[in-house]
């Protein structure tokens, strides 16, 4: 994994991301010791591959190292999860994210 520099911008509620001069964005909303990962913003400019992946793992690191759960909202980000079951044991008790059965 390439570690992805992120700034919390608690302001507007984002974990935002410059590369190659183009903003990266994962909004969110908080609530109790939960974070809802609600949108996912890439830009188009953007086309490393593995840029997605490493920028929601960075999200996610920086949201485990302050203790906090994480509640997907966000398809790609559900999807995302879905493929990595590492990252379950962040999930709030009760919330499950079903692998795909293609």
């Amino acid at each position: 994994m390439n570690e992805v520099e992120i700034k919390d911008n608690s302001f507007l509620r984002q974990f935002e991301t410059n590369f190659d001069g183009h903003l990266a964005k994962i909004e969110y909303s908080s609530q109790e010791r939960k974070v809802f990962l609600t949108k996912l913003v890439i830009p188009e400019a953007i086309t490393k591959d593995e840029f997605k992946e490493d920028f929601i793992k960075s999200v996610l690191h920086h949201i485990q190292e302050k203790n906090l759960r994480v509640v997907p909202t966000s398809p790609q980000i559900a999807g995302f999860l879905r493929k990595n079951r590492q990252y379950k044991e962040m999930l709030p008790v009760g919330i499950r994210i079903e692998p795909d059965l293609i």
